[in-house]
């Protein structure tokens, strides 16, 4: 049974640090909110708010929720009775390490300190903690509140109950989350989305088709399992033995470079960034763009009313 009104600090209050701390208070967990933006901090329960309604929560479990949330704009206040700390700032490493820094010099000793990151090492950034047993990655995916998966990144310094106590948390919270028990880059989910990624890159680069042509098998063939059949489980239901068949027939033929393509890397130095450019692997209008968006952020509201209801 996880405890509830624990002391939980979030650093950070940005698209991911405001999703955190929405997710902890409404599984009943007090939550410290930092963020050296004033700005950002301040506008942070309006976007909060707006969030929550957006999943279908009622005015009273917003306010609930709004209640166990307090902002404070200092670390050394926001960590100073905390039992677990999520830091949630930019992907950089010194700044990581300047923050756990000043995380451990205020926090409790038992407190539990975890760096919210999707591909950096999370040894790396833990490395010069004085008591590195108590500190583990958490992979939050975006959008933090809807998306259930948290991976749970344990380091070779990672003490087993800390890796559960976090593991529980996240589960009494009402995420999906999975232990990782070595620090690798891209964790697992990572791992297998950029997998996918390069193929899929290396198909549009070799002339077999297009953009559209690959967005549209995926979405129109295995992408609409993949929700409820996961790859290995799709490998026993066909048979270990018809896989072992088909990879003996495709591997050899699948790209297998070690490094970015070189298609994606002229994209990038010719300014092609994707939507927030009109331009990348597909064209994109300003309202094209817009309702991507939007029916990403329907679909995945969708499924988290599914959920509750």
């Amino acid at each position: 049974m996880v405890a509830k009104r624990q002391q939980i600090a979030l650093i950070g209050a940005g698209l991911m640090g405001h999703g955190i701390a929405l997710t902890m208070a409404r599984a009943g967990q007090y939550v410290a909110l930092c963020d050296p933006n004033k700005e950002v901090l301040s506008s942070a329960p309006d976007r909060m708010r707006h969030s929550m309604s957006a999943m279908g929560d009622s005015a009273l479990e917003i306010a609930k929720a709004l209640k166990m949330i307090e902002l404070f704009d200092s670390t050394e206040a926001a960590v100073c009775k905390a039992d677990v700390v999520f830091e949630c700032a930019p992907e950089k490493m010194e700044l990581k390490q300047r923050i756990f820094s000043q995380i451990e010099e205020h926090a409790p000793d038992h407190c539990i300190l975890a760096s919210n990151t999707s591909v950096m090492p999370i040894t790396e950034i833990m490395s010069k903690l004085r008591l590195k047993n108590r500190a583990i990655g958490t992979h939050w995916w975006n959008p933090p509140h809807l998306i259930p998966l948290v991976e749970v990144v344990k380091t070779q310094w990672t003490d087993d109950h800390v890796a559960q106590t976090v593991f529980d948390l996240l589960a009494d919270a009402g995420k999906t989350p999975v232990m990782v028990a070595k620090d690798v880059p891209g964790f697992i989910g990572n791992r297998l989305q950029h997998a996918l990624w390069r193929e899929a890159i290396s198909l549009v680069e070799n002339g077999i088709c297009d953009a559209e042509a690959v967005d549209t098998v995926i979405k129109s063939s295995f992408g609409r399992r993949l929700a409820v059949l996961g790859p290995l489980e799709n490998a026993d239901l066909v048979g270990t033995d018809l896989t072992l068949d088909i990879h003996e027939n495709v591997l050899h033929d699948i790209e297998a470079r070690r490094g970015p393509s070189p298609y994606l890397e002229r994209l990038v130095h010719d300014g092609q960034l994707g939507m927030k450019s009109g331009q990348g692997f597909r064209s994109w209008t300003p309202e094209e763009a817009d309702i991507v968006r939007a029916r990403v952020a329907l679909h995945l509201s969708e499924l988290e009313g599914i959920l509750k209801s």
